[in-house]
């Protein structure tokens, strides 16, 4: 039998603000643990929760961003459940009325034509703490650090039908919350999580089947292998008579496989309703004109304006809107070069790039200043430095506090570069100095060039154009034949 997949995907984003949805706590990665909880994280008697504006606003951006409509009156209600690390035991949450509804997100898969996938609501809420194993012997910890920060849960319709048709989605997902501002989009820290829900069904059947959920995956390659497997694990229970259950499972990506986690609750088990402590949440047109207003460039509008106004292929404009801080980067080089565009990437995407990547770092801490390197990239655009005297000062600002014409200076790279005259006069010096293998090369061993060639910047000290003093050989030396 011929079986449909049906995916729908929930992404909790972590909000880029300074302190939590409802309390002061800041929400830093890395904290000593319960060192960022207020009594209202912890859940204590008599505090009340106090909405964060600036939360609001990201995802009000979030859902201009997706052409949504973004909700007048929004409410805030309580998540009834227990778990040790929910101390108030329950999670202000949206529910019937979330802030963002209906938008779209065009992805494209390879070659494909560009596809919209449909997201039904984002929300608002509050985040829960963490339990720790392993850290007391015996016992599990509980870090209430996390408890209460920000997220936007953005949730889909089940209009997926495949890993890769998921992967698209989130990739995009992923990209936009970083570029607006609203997410740093590390998926290791947790700031970019995924639940995915499942189903198969007969080919062409109008019926959902059996829907499973994995819960909280943070790795795009997790997310592919978890749904294959599921998707594999439910056609093998079908195939063979077997039943599904409605359940929640997690991934265990030692094993590569999913195992069951509880039965996956229906929203009567939360027993939802208004917070009492939270008036709805009321927005007029005026802030949300305003916003809109503010809204950074897009990544598809980013895409396009590169496509128009430079020459550049695929893979340089992934790298260039890989991440905002590097799309910014470049900006600012260019801002203060004459270089064009595709030196100023090939020099970003190739020794700067690999620079970085030693010291595990990404364009938004970089060593060399974006002016600093759009100085040196003017210098080998005017001549005054060759390329591998612009890469041996680069690698010298990387590793030191001097300035960049410092650097030049006590390279000798101050000097100027040889003229053609002077080039010449040193070939016809080096055919007197070297008449046998000048004879070697006429009568047909040509692999001589590079012994010339090497001779030359040696005797030049780097300060000739290796590809003149290339050219300008290979012409003389022609003559000899």
């Amino acid at each position: 039998m011929m079986w449909d997949t049906v995916i729908g995907l929930e992404v909790h984003v972590q909000l880029l603000t300074k302190s939590k949805l409802f309390s002061d706590s800041t929400h830093a990665f890395g904290a000593l643990p319960n060192t960022q909880t207020s009594f209202l994280d912890a859940g204590f008697p008599g505090t009340l929760p106090v909405l964060n504006a600036a939360a609001v606003h990201m995802g009000i951006r979030f859902g201009l961003a997706v052409g949504a409509t973004i909700q007048s009156e929004s409410v805030f209600e309580r998540k009834n459940y227990f778990y040790p690390d929910l101390p108030k035991g329950y999670q202000i949450s949206q529910f019937q009325q979330p802030i963002v509804t209906d938008g779209f997100l065009s992805i494209r898969v390879g070659a494909d034509e560009p596809q919209s996938i449909h997201i039904v609501r984002a929300h608002l809420e509050e985040d829960a703490g963490k339990s720790l194993h392993g850290v007391l012997p015996g016992y599990t910890g509980i870090d209430l650090n996390r408890a209460g920060s920000p997220l936007l849960e953005i949730v889909t319709a089940p209009c997926l039908h495949s890993a890769a048709q998921a992967l698209a989605y989130l990739k995009t997902l992923h990209q936009l919350v970083m570029f607006l501002g609203i997410c740093d989009g590390n998926m290791q820290e947790g700031s970019f999580r995924c639940d995915v829900n499942i189903s198969l069904k007969p080919a062409g059947s109008p019926n959902l089947g059996v829907r499973t959920e994995i819960k909280n995956l943070n790795s795009f390659r997790f997310i592919e292998k978890a749904i294959l497997f599921e998707q594999q694990r439910h056609q093998q229970i079908l195939e063979q008579g077997g039943m599904l259950v409605p359940e929640t499972r997690l991934y265990d990506a030692d094993a590569n496989c999913t195992r069951s986690m509880r039965n996956k609750e229906q929203e009567p088990d939360y027993r939802y309703f208004p917070d009492p402590d939270l008036l709805p949440l009321v927005l007029d047109t005026h802030l949300i004109d305003t916003i809109k207003q503010k809204m950074p460039p897009l990544p598809w509008e980013i895409r396009e304006a590169l496509l128009q106004t430079v020459e550049l292929n695929a893979d340089e404009i992934q790298f260039l809107l890989s991440h905002p801080a590097t799309y910014s980067f470049y900006e600012e080089v260019k801002n203060h070069t004459t270089a064009p565009e595709k030196i100023i990437i090939n020099w970003l995407k190739g020794i700067y790039a690999s620079a970085l990547n030693e010291e595990a770092c990404d364009f938004s801490k970089p060593k060399i200043p974006a002016a600093v390197l759009g100085q040196l990239l003017d210098k080998v655009q005017t001549k005054k430095l060759l390329l591998n005297q612009a890469r041996a000062v680069f690698h010298h600002l990387w590793t030191s506090n001097k300035s960049l014409e410092e650097i030049i200076t006590e390279q000798g790279f101050d000097k100027e570069v040889l003229g053609k005259e002077q080039v010449w006069s040193l070939i016809q010096q080096l055919m007197l100095e070297f008449p046998e293998q000048a004879a070697d090369y006429a009568a047909g061993k040509e692999k001589l060039s590079s012994f010339f060639i090497g001779q030359l910047m040696k005797r030049t000290q780097g300060h000739a154009n290796p590809e003149q003093v290339g050219m300008m050989l290979r012409e003389y030396l022609s003559t000899l034949k």
